[in-house]
């Protein structure tokens, strides 16, 4: 190899580099917009068999059926935000009238109560906590401080929704526009089978986001019939938090139990902790976990048997693996990314034995 070759090949190294660097770089700055496009795809996943319904049952055109799916969406997001303005409005108030001691008090009172009621030598640790002074350190300045954060990030969340929602009709307008634009990277003589397998993805995606939608409804009528029955203020609101987090797959009902424990308990602050206040947080839980049992032995084996067509262990295994590599996100992501890579699997490797082994349902 001679000196002019070495560096040619040298310059030619640093050259992709430099590329690739700059690729990510590129992808790093516009972030928002591949996440309005993720996003977009997956309404667009949603609305799939809103159109198709509306095309082939009520013979509507394919650009009337796009604006009607749109317009339904639409609805139902405002209806959902019409449903959390008094919530916001109301808390909006209360935190820029909050009375700071007070707030103390009241959560310092709740602690005395918890402890009178389980006394279980529980003086040492109450008189421990008392020296460390643990909840007088606690900076409650910041919850009006989250609020203004909230408010001032409304601008970006207008901006993020009308992008979602153009980008989602067009999706929705022209189904081969997305697919068009990834078939533009795909090597040639591998078009076909792309082709195939990106409309089974498109096809296991639409069932599994509906069924999660329907997943999501389930859990939210559940609680909310229980958090009405015992006088839960706000019960439709936390019922939709808590139904929303279960979406969060293992971690969300945790953190949903834990919400729902403390709003049960700080709506009846001032009342006597052994007649109201535990009966009630009692009560709600045992609501709290019918729901979680409909979900995991009814709403969940459906979902993943009938539109990701894998078994609940498979599942299981493959969330745990992706929270362990990339955390929540991974939670959230791990079986959209395992189903469409099975499907690409199965198109490309379908002699391979594992993936014989690993995507027999698919043919189902």
């Amino acid at each position: 190899m001679t000196s002019k070759q070495l560096t040619y090949g040298i310059l030619k190294a640093l050259a992709i580099i430099g590329g690739v660097f700059l690729v990510l770089f590129f992808l790093y700055k516009i972030q928002s917009v591949i996440v309005y496009i993720l996003i977009a795809g997956v309404v667009s996943l949603v609305g799939r068999p809103i159109v198709f319904f509306l095309r082939r049952r009520l013979k509507f055109n394919n650009t009337v059926a796009v604006i009607a799916t749109m317009l339904l969406l639409v609805s139902l997001l405002i209806g959902l935000i019409i449903l959390f303005i008094p919530l916001i409005t109301e808390q909006g108030q209360n935190l820029s009238l909050l009375d700071i001691d007070g707030l103390k008090g009241n959560l310092e009172g709740l602690y005395k109560e918890i402890l009178t009621h389980y006394d279980i030598k529980t003086q040492d640790v109450e008189q421990s906590l008392k020296n460390s002074n643990l909840l007088g350190k606690i900076d409650y300045s910041l919850i009006p401080n989250l609020l203004n954060g909230l408010v001032s990030g409304l601008g970006n969340f207008s901006i993020g929704l009308f992008s979602v929602l153009f980008i989602s009709f067009f999706f929705l307008k022209d189904s081969k526009l997305f697919e068009d634009g990834i078939m533009t990277f795909i090597p040639k003589g591998t078009e076909n089978r792309s082709k195939r397998s990106f409309n089974t993805i498109k096809d296991l995606l639409s069932r599994y986001f509906v069924g999660l939608i329907f997943q999501i409804l389930i859990l939210f009528v559940i609680y909310t019939i229980t958090l009405l029955l015992f006088g839960i203020d706000n019960a439709v609101v936390i019922a939709f938090l808590c139904a929303l987090l279960n979406l969060i797959p293992y971690v969300g009902p945790l953190v949903s139990a834990f919400l729902m424990i403390i709003l049960t308990m700080t709506s009846n602050l001032g009342e006597s902790f052994s007649d109201i206040i535990l009966p009630k947080t009692m009560y709600v839980m045992i609501g709290f976990i019918i729901a979680q049992l409909v979900d995991n032995f009814f709403s969940q084996p459906i979902i993943f048997s009938k539109s990701v067509k894998s078994h609940p262990l498979e599942i299981f295994l493959i969330i745990i693996v992706a929270g362990i590599l990339f955390g929540i996100i991974g939670l959230i992501v791990a079986i959209p990314a395992y189903t469409a890579l099975k499907v690409i699997l199965k198109e490309f490797l379908s002699d391979n034995k594992v993936v014989k082994k690993l995507t027999k349902n698919l043919d189902d």
